[in-house]
């Protein structure tokens, strides 16, 4: 047996910030998926996934019995099939930032959820808002509060645009330019992130006056202005307001950031050849990058392996 893939996501813009209503704009990266598989001999990675599948399977069954007018499943066949040593094949790289959990989440209801919403229907809004709260009870499983956005992306495989918490969209998104010399990119810190302690951190500078004037002043203010210009194709707009964003998350979300790249971020700034950004929570997993000149940014960061994301 082998489900269809769901792939990996990417949020250009909104970290942090779509917790206190910024904008957001999610697209999927299909250089990662994952599938739900039953293998004859399961590796040991399988053998993990599974036994995590089984927890999650408990978790399912009690969401479902407390919120039965949100989310039912088939649960009699998820467990016959998590009893057959079903798991997430997945090549989406964990605490990185690139939605591992909301593939996987995207997967199971997918298959097993009762009177599903699908791609195929006319998705109003009422629906996509319907998928997020679905999901976001779902994903709470793997790093406590999730906004659901993850997963629906996923399922979606559709660039998606937050307004706000309640208002999102499917988005078009500029098509990609394989000639351009403009590039977004992800750099691979090394280190794993995890979620929850960076989220924590984040949560408790909400209670001081200063860090929520920044955010509201500065940080919300630049992330909205990079998802406008980014769907309008605007980037001379695009990389000066990057570049502000870039600093304002330098000076105020430095324990989000890995000690090792204070100063690649400073460099990037005081260059121009590149303007970093927090991909995910941070705290390790991959940082994202925008650049005007692609092999500029290449030189500036030669010890460094990029993958490309999206080119115009």
């Amino acid at each position: 047996m082998k489900g269809p893939l769901f792939y990996s996501k990417i949020l250009l813009f909104g970290e942090y910030g779509i917790i206190k209503d910024s904008k957001g704009l999610s697209i999927p990266y299909n250089f990662y998926n994952g599938a739900l598989k039953v293998d004859e001999n399961p590796s040991e990675e399988a053998v993990k996934s599974n036994a995590s599948l089984k927890r999650f399977v408990a978790y399912l069954k009690d969401l479902q019995n407390e919120q039965p007018e949100l989310v039912t499943f088939n649960l009699e066949v998820l467990k016959s099939d998590v009893e057959r040593g079903m798991y997430f094949d997945s090549s989406i790289p964990q605490g990185y930032g690139v939605g591992s959990s909301g593939a996987l989440v995207a997967a199971i209801y997918d298959k097993y959820a009762n009177n599903k919403i699908t791609v195929l229907e006319n998705l109003t809004r009422e629906k996509l808002l319907q998928l997020k709260a679905i999901f976001s009870q779902m994903e709470s499983f793997f790093h406590g509060k999730s906004s659901g956005l993850d997963p629906l992306n996923s399922y979606l495989s559709l660039p998606i645009l937050i307004n706000s918490k309640d208002n999102i969209e499917p988005a078009g998104i500029p098509s990609q330019s394989t000639e351009g010399k403009g590039a977004v990119f992800l750099i691979d810190s090394g280190i794993v992130g995890e979620t929850a302690p960076m989220v924590n951190i984040f949560m408790e500078n909400l209670k001081k006056e200063g860090f929520r004037k920044m955010l509201k002043s500065q940080f919300i203010k630049y992330t909205d202005a990079c998802v406008e210009n980014f769907l309008h194709g605007d980037m001379k707009s695009l990389f000066e307001n990057t570049k502000k964003l870039s600093k304002v998350v330098l000076n105020n979300f430095k324990p989000m950031i890995p000690e090792q790249f204070h100063q690649v971020w400073q460099k990037g700034i005081d260059t121009n050849d590149y303007y970093l950004k927090l991909c995910g929570s941070g705290g390790g997993g991959y940082i994202l990058g925008f650049t005007q000149d692609l092999e500029k940014a290449k030189q500036s960061l030669k010890d460094y392996k990029l993958e490309v994301v999206y080119q115009f």
